[in-house]
C-alpha cells in the first residue's frame, strides 16, 4: 500500500515541511522531514484505506496544493516554476490537513496510528511512528512550527472533521 501512495505521502510531506520549515541545521531538518513524513503516511493510509482507493486517488490526482499555499501565503501569486508545480500537482489538501492534525494534537496521533494497525496497514512490515506519537525534545525543537496549533490552525481545520468521524464515528460535532 505505502508504494501506492508513495507519491501523495512525498509531496504532501515536502508541502509540509516547506511550509513549516525547521529552524536548525540538516539534523533538525531531516527529523522535521521525518515526522511531517510519518504524520502524511498515518493520514493517508486513513483517507485510502484499500487498494481500490489508492488506485482511484492515483487515476483522478490528489488534487495539489494551489489551496493550502493560499491559505499560508506560499502561492507567491503562482510564480512556482516547473519543477514545483510538478511535485505540488501531487499534495493532498486533505491529508495535509489531517496531518496537521495528527501533528497538533497528541491523542488523535494515538488514535490514528492504532487505527491504521487495526486495518492491517502495519502487519507483517517493521512500521514505527515513534517520532510522530512520542516526540522528544530534540524532534520538537526541529519541528517546532510543524508542531504549533496555533500556526497549523487554518491547515487542520479545513478537513478535521472528517477525521474525527473517521477516528471517532459520531463525536465529529462534539469537539
Amino acid at each position: 500500500m505505502l508504494a501506492d501512495l508513495s507519491p501523495l505521502i512525498a509531496a504532501t510531506a515536502q508541502w509540509l515541511t516547506c511550509a513549516y520549515p525547521s529552524g536548525g541545521g540538516a539534523l533538525a531538518s531531516a527529523l522535521c522531514e521525518v515526522q511531517a513524513r510519518q504524520a502524511v503516511t498515518v493520514a493517508a493510509w486513513l483517507r485510502y484505506p484499500t487498494p481500490m482507493d489508492a488506485a482511484l486517488v492515483h487515476m483522478a490526482g490528489p488534487g495539489g496544493s494551489a489551496r493550502l499555499d493560499w491559505i499560508t501565503g506560499a502561492d507567491e501569486g503562482g510564480t512556482h516554476d516547473a519543477d514545483d508545480r510538478a511535485w505540488r500537482s501531487w499534495v493532498d489538501e486533505v491529508v495535509a490537513s489531517w496531518a496537521a492534525c495528527l501533528l497538533t494534537d497528541p491523542e488523535l496521533a494515538d488514535l490514528a496510528v492504532a487505527a491504521v494497525a487495526d486495518d492491517g496497514h502495519t502487519a507483517g512490515t517493521p512500521v514505527e511512528f515513534r517520532r510522530l506519537i512520542a516526540p522528544d525534545a530534540t524532534d520538537r525543537r526541529a519541528a517546532a512550527l510543524l508542531r504549533h496549533p496555533d500556526l497549523l490552525a487554518p491547515v487542520a481545520e479545513l478537513h478535521q472533521a472528517q477525521l474525527l468521524e473517521r477516528l471517532r464515528p459520531g463525536e465529529a460535532l462534539i469537539a
